[in-house]
C-alpha cells in the first residue's frame, strides 16, 4: 500500500478529504456515483492496482482521469507544489506522472506489455508517484502472465489503474491483485441533462444522448454535428429496403460508410492541427521525432475508436427498428434472428474486423420489414 501520509506529510486528513471531493475534478464522471464515492475513498489511502470494470462509453476513461487527478493533486500539496496544475494537465491527460496505454491491435501485445512494465519501472518526473492508466485490457490475452508480477508488486511510487468492458479468462489472475470498481451504462437522462446544462437545446440533447450510448465526450461531439439525423436516419431506413440481394445489401452499406467517414472529417481536421503544431514544435525546440510518430499512433486509435463508435450507434438504430416491430409480429422468429445478428456484429468489433465486410454480411441476411 502507498501511504498517503507518506507523501502529503504537510496535509490534514480533512484536506486531503477536500482535495479528493472537488467538484471539478469529477465534473465529467457523469452518473457513476457510487464509483465516484469508491474512487474518492480509495484516492485517501490507495494501493497498487484498481481494476474499473464497465460497457463502452461507460465514463472509465473519465474516471481514471480524475482519479489520477486526486492522487497527484494530493501529491504536490504535500510537495507544496501547484495543485491547480496538477489537476488540470491530468484531466487534459498531459501531466507528465500520468501515463495512458492502448493497445492498437485486436489483442494487448509483448512489446505492449514491455513498455508497460518498463514505464511502472521509472521513477516519477515530478513528484512522488505516478499512474499508469491501462486502456482496453479485457484484450489482455497472452500478455497477461507477463503483467502480472508487476501489477502485483509495482515500485511504491506507481499507482494502476486497468480498464476493461469485461472480466475474461486471461485477466483473472490479475483482477484478483486489484481492487475491483464496476460501471454500469450511463443513463441517457443523466447525458441528456449535462448537456442541456451545457446550453444545448434539450431535443437536441436527447438524440445526441441515444446516439452516444452514455458517453459524455461523444455526445459533446455529436450535438454539435447537424448530420446526426441524416446518419440515424440513414441506418433507420435500412430493415425497410433489405431484399435480401448481396447488390442492395452493397449499396446501403456504401450508403452509411459514407456517412461514417463524412463524420469523421471534423476528426481529420483536428488531427491535422495537432501534427502541424507539434511539428512546429519540433522545429522550434530541436526535439526528436518520436512524439510524431507517437501522435500518429494516438490518432489511428482515435480514428479506431470514432469509426467504432459510429458503426455500434449505427447498430443500436437497426436493433431498435427490429425490436419495435416485435410487439405487432405475428411471427417474430425473423426479427430475433435480427436482433441476434445485430448483437453478433457489435461484439466481433472489438477484433478489428473489416467494417465494410462486417456490415455487408450482416445487411446481406436481414429480413426486411
Amino acid at each position: 500500500m502507498t501511504d498517503t501520509a507518506d507523501l502529503g506529510a504537510a496535509l490534514a486528513p480533512s484536506d486531503v478529504e477536500a482535495l479528493v471531493e472537488r467538484a471539478d475534478i469529477w465534473h465529467d464522471v457523469v452518473g457513476q456515483g457510487r464509483a465516484v464515492a469508491a474512487l474518492q475513498a480509495a484516492a485517501t489511502r490507495p494501493v497498487h492496482a484498481y481494476l474499473l470494470v464497465g460497457p463502452a462509453g461507460s465514463g472509465k476513461r473519465a474516471a481514471a482521469r480524475a482519479f489520477a487527478a486526486a492522487l497527484l493533486a494530493i501529491d504536490a500539496a504535500g510537495r507544496g507544489s501547484d495543485v491547480e496544475r496538477a489537476i488540470e494537465l491530468c484531466l487534459d491527460e498531459s501531466h507528465p506522472d500520468l501515463q495512458v496505454f492502448e493497445p492498437e491491435g485486436a489483442a494487448l501485445t509483448m512489446g505492449d506489455a514491455e513498455d508497460i512494465v518498463t514505464a511502472a519501472s521509472r521513477s516519477p518526473v515530478e513528484g512522488r508517484r505516478k499512474v499508469l492508466v491501462l486502456e482496453e485490457f479485457h484484450k489482455v490475452q497472452q500478455a497477461g502472465p507477463a503483467l502480472l508480477k508487476t501489477i502485483e508488486e509495482p515500485p511504491a511510487s506507481t499507482v494502476f489503474v486497468i480498464l476493461a468492458e469485461e472480466v475474461p479468462n486471461e485477466l483473472v489472475a490479475i483482477a484478483s491483485r486489484s481492487v475491483r470498481i464496476d460501471l454500469g451504462p450511463v443513463p441517457q437522462d443523466a447525458v441528456t441533462d449535462r448537456l442541456v446544462a451545457e446550453g444545448v437545446d434539450r431535443e437536441v440533447a436527447a438524440t445526441t444522448a441515444a446516439a452516444a450510448g452514455g458517453d459524455l465526450h461523444r455526445a459533446r461531439l455529436l450535438a454539435r454535428d447537424p448530420s446526426l439525423v441524416v446518419r440515424r436516419d440513414s441506418w433507420a431506413s435500412i430493415p425497410h429496403r433489405v431484399d435480401r440481394t448481396g447488390h442492395t445489401a452493397a449499396a446501403l452499406v456504401d450508403e452509411v460508410v459514407a456517412h461514417i467517414d463524412a463524420a469523421q472529417g471534423a476528426l481529420d481536421e483536428r488531427h491535422e492541427a495537432e501534427r502541424l503544431a507539434l511539428e512546429e514544435q519540433i522545429e522550434a525546440y530541436g526535439m526528436r521525432t518520436t512524439p510524431l510518430k507517437d501522435l500518429e499512433k494516438k490518432h489511428k486509435r482515435e480514428v479506431r475508436r470514432h469509426r467504432n463508435a459510429e458503426i455500434r450507434f449505427g447498430l443500436a438504430v437497426l436493433a431498435g427498428e427490429y425490436r419495435d416491430r416485435l410487439a405487432t409480429a405475428g411471427d417474430p422468429t425473423p426479427h430475433l434472428a435480427a436482433l441476434r445478428a445485430v448483437q453478433e456484429a457489435a461484439e466481433a468489433l472489438v477484433r478489428n474486423p473489416n467494417e465494410t465486410l462486417l456490415l455487408q454480411a450482416l445487411v446481406g441476411g436481414l429480413d426486411p420489414l
